[in-house]
């Protein structure tokens, strides 16, 4: 009967920048989504997920683990796209990066029905973001067996970390790491604001190679415009005359 919920993210689905092209498993995310206010959180929490719960316990399949909730913020409020019993990919890599309490507890007490009895999971403050890395060709027909080099500099950068997907060792070389699919890499960076993260993990996707490596180049991007029209449009109301006291 109890629900934890988890920082709001926004991932990318298109293939190519400015959300062009096919949609793919997705190429980034970034966390928190700056959009989400908590007002919106409460509404999304009240009206999606407590409802979503309590109506699978109604009809005698209660659900316990993590739900993830994809949702589509529209005019009429929030609407929900797929629900899937497990993490987003990559938005628990941006997820992860920022959690200071343990995970493996969280999941413990989610599937062993005793989240009431943890505490709340704690986080870093600031923001995350991850960029994927992606096999030429991908989301379509991929190579495969390419060597990747630069992960060891890239995993020495400060809040940086490279998780992998479809990767494997050499069998020839076990130091040498290969492609093995489509969306190989997520390179993911925390930092004390979302515009820094964007630039770290971005420093960390520089020293990664292989042949065919691609990603999206506007990961964040949203989020980052969206502050900076909060920014000018608190601006605008700070420096506005007020009409206190006219006649």
């Amino acid at each position: 009967r109890t629900i934890v919920t988890l920082p709001p993210l926004q991932d990318h689905k298109a293939a190519l920048d400015g959300d062009r092209g096919p949609n793919t498993g997705g190429m980034g995310a970034f966390c928190p989504a700056p959009f989400v206010t908590q007002s919106l959180m409460t509404e999304i929490e009240e009206q999606i997920l407590v409802p979503t719960v309590h109506g699978m316990r109604r009809r005698r399949t209660p659900f316990h683990g993590i739900l993830y909730a994809g949702l589509m913020l529209t005019s009429q409020g929030p609407k929900v796209l797929e629900f899937n019993v497990r993490f987003g990919d990559p938005e628990c890599q941006a997820l992860c990066i920022r959690l200071e309490s343990s995970l493996l507890e969280l999941i413990d007490a989610a599937v062993d029905r005793r989240l009431n009895e943890i505490r709340s999971p704690t986080w870093k403050s600031g923001a995350s973001v991850t960029v994927v890395m992606a096999s030429e060709g991908y989301p379509e027909t991929v190579e495969k067996g390419h060597a990747i080099r630069g992960l060891g500099p890239a995993s020495e950068l400060n809040n940086v970390v490279v998780f992998h997907a479809a990767t494997t060792t050499s069998s020839d070389n076990p130091e040498t790491v290969l492609t093995t699919g489509g969306r190989v890499l997520g390179v993911t960076a925390h930092a004390e604001s979302l515009a820094r993260a964007k630039l770290k993990a971005y420093e960390g996707v520089k020293e990664i190679r292989w042949r065919g490596a691609w990603c999206r180049k506007d990961i964040a991007d949203k989020g980052l415009r969206h502050e900076q029209e909060q920014a000018a449009s608190e601006s605008t109301e700070s420096s506005s005359p007020s009409s206190e006291g006219t006649a």
